[in-house]
């Protein structure tokens, strides 16, 4: 009962997680008339400020004076530190200046960049259906590249970055809260100097806007920090293939938002270029499942197979005085 109680509220937390990366561009507009800069920025000291609350109630310190020792790993933070500050930056830009289809697009073609990237940089060998959803993702970004006149740079960039982010968040090995509470305090300091050169110049939004406007850029803190608890949470909890399947939630909910409520238009060579891309989602997800599964069955039968030859015979255990 306790199992299943704990995989229900993975998944609870898992849906929780992704359901709010995915309604996160209701919340970027209601901070105009401050710039992607200034609310990246404000996004950053605020975290810092949240997730160092956390970790103080959750005792949790032991780890810093670990990674202080460990200049190799600091410079790996550091780098997951710039590629995210690119990708949130982007975002919110693309989102505030009415690019969220494009940028949804982004997120859906990050499994398929990832992998690319694993074969090229790690060396991975892919199975055939992994081979022809690369290629189909492929496929994708030449139509929508058509399409546009122009690459999808949004996309591309976004899906790029988050795919260089998990490469080397895989790489530094940290807890969630761990690491973004390392990757914000890389990026503290610049950020608060950039606000405070912002104040000086006259041209920040936090003071000039009222109250209510301050405390929304204050929010960005908590707009970072609870979805990736939650995410945290789930993901000890719940199967590897059932938190894949649940990533696809934010770019599905980005992208109806897109249509939606911020009426972007859908021509028909960028409806081609979405329903390659599904269909290549649709085969990575059909292949994992598939995979999971033998996986599953091959582990029982070895099982079994220990058990068997681990029992006593009938004619040891009749031996037996």
């Amino acid at each position: 009962m306790r199992g299943k109680n704990e995989q229900r509220a993975g998944f609870l937390s898992g849906l929780g997680a992704y359901g709010l990366w995915g309604v996160v561009p209701l919340f970027w507009p209601l901070l105009k008339p401050s710039g992607a800069i200034e609310i990246l920025a404000h996004r950053m000291v605020w975290s810092l400020g949240v997730v160092g609350v956390s970790l103080l109630v959750l005792r949790r310190w032991s780890w810093i004076g670990t990674l202080l020792r460990q200049p190799r790993k600091l410079g790996l933070i550091t780098v997951a530190a710039a590629v995210i500050t690119v990708n949130w930056g982007l975002y919110i830009w693309s989102v505030n200046h009415g690019h969220v289809v494009e940028a949804s697009l982004g997120y859906f073609i990050n499994p398929l960049v990832t992998i690319a990237m694993g074969v090229l940089l790690l060396g991975e060998r892919l199975r055939p259906a992994q081979w022809v959803a690369v290629g189909t993702g492929l496929a994708a970004v030449l139509v929508l590249a058509i399409g546009y006149g122009q690459p999808p740079w949004i996309s591309l960039v976004l899906a790029f970055s988050f795919a260089t982010y998990g490469l080397v968040k895989k790489k530094v090995d940290m807890g969630g809260l761990e690491s973004l509470t390392a990757e914000t305090a890389v990026l503290f300091v610049p950020a608060l100097g950039y606000l405070v050169w912002l104040g000086t110049q006259g041209e920040s939004t936090f003071t000039s806007e009222g109250a209510g406007h301050a405390a929304l850029l204050a929010a960005t803190g908590l707009v970072t920090a609870v979805p990736l608890v939650l995410f945290g949470a789930a993901a000890i909890r719940v199967p590897l293939s059932t938190l894949g399947l649940l990533q696809y939630l934010a770019p599905v909910f980005q992208f109806l938002l897109g249509i939606v409520y911020f009426h972007e238009a859908m021509p028909p060579e960028r409806w081609a270029g979405f329903a390659l891309v599904w269909l290549a989602l649709t085969l990575l997800t059909w292949d994992a499942l598939r995979t999971s599964r033998r996986t599953r069955v091959r582990a029982q039968a070895a099982r079994l197979a220990a058990a068997q030859q681990g029992a006593p015979t009938v004619t040891e255990t009749s031996a037996t005085p």
